[in-house]
């Protein structure tokens, strides 16, 4: 199976080309977007954003539109979905997903699809595996670490922060945005290679895993 994966952001796309070859084998294919934001779904789904600006709801009506087209070309034996991944931040999961799925009755025809929900943040699937934190960050702070509840709503990636970086989390913002999003970039390159898939306990990063596995195995068509 080809798999196209949507990423909000470059750490997204960094974590996830370490973990899915742990997850799926080399008999599949995939490959990553990464965009510069989150955005939001367009009201009435009409796409009127600038495509250059690579924001990733703004434009998802687009492409899931565009990839049921190109979907519908694959060889029956060779079958292709997109996975769209984002942060679910501080918007309720329930509606989040409804709105997502809605998406999809207005393509035709549709592609096979999987919305897959960090929650809180993509740094969740990082705590998620302690042990590979503190492989890759030796002097992590294990107080910091061992109080995390995981797929907590709790500024995720500031948590992370306090228990990795010199400074914690005021150290980083102190150095901007553009530093924060370098920083959890280097955080997903160290931490993935040393991630067990298979003992992850972030829920999110579970069910994503679990779609994965599920359609390279048998193709699914229906959309989750």
């Amino acid at each position: 199976m080809h798999f196209e994966i949507l990423v909000e952001d470059q750490s997204g796309k960094k974590m996830l080309d370490i973990l899915i070859p742990k997850i799926i084998d080399e008999t599949h294919t995939f490959k990553i977007y990464s965009y510069k934001g989150i955005g939001r779904i367009p009201r009435n789904l009409v796409v009127d954003a600038n495509p250059a600006k690579r924001i990733l709801l703004d434009q998802l009506p687009r492409l899931l539109r565009g990839y049921g087209q190109t979907f519908a070309d694959y060889p029956p034996d060779y079958p292709a979905a997109v996975i769209v991944v984002c942060d679910l931040d501080d918007k309720c999961l329930n509606a989040f997903r409804s709105e997502l799925l809605a998406l999809l009755q207005f393509c035709t025809p549709q592609p096979t699809t999987r919305f897959c929900i960090a929650i809180e943040e993509g740094e969740a699937w990082l705590l998620g595996d302690i042990p590979a934190v503190k492989s890759a960050y030796p002097k992590a702070k294990d107080a910091v670490l061992n109080a995390y509840v995981n797929d907590a709503v709790c500024g995720t990636w500031e948590r992370l922060a306090d228990a990795v970086c010199e400074g914690g989390v005021a150290g980083l913002l102190a150095k901007g945005w553009q530093a924060i999003g370098m920083e959890k970039s280097r955080w997903a390159e160290a931490i993935c290679p040393h991630m067990d898939v298979a003992r992850n306990r972030s829920p999110s990063f579970n069910y994503f895993r679990n779609q994965l596995i599920t359609l390279a195995k048998n193709g699914d068509k229906t959309s989750t």
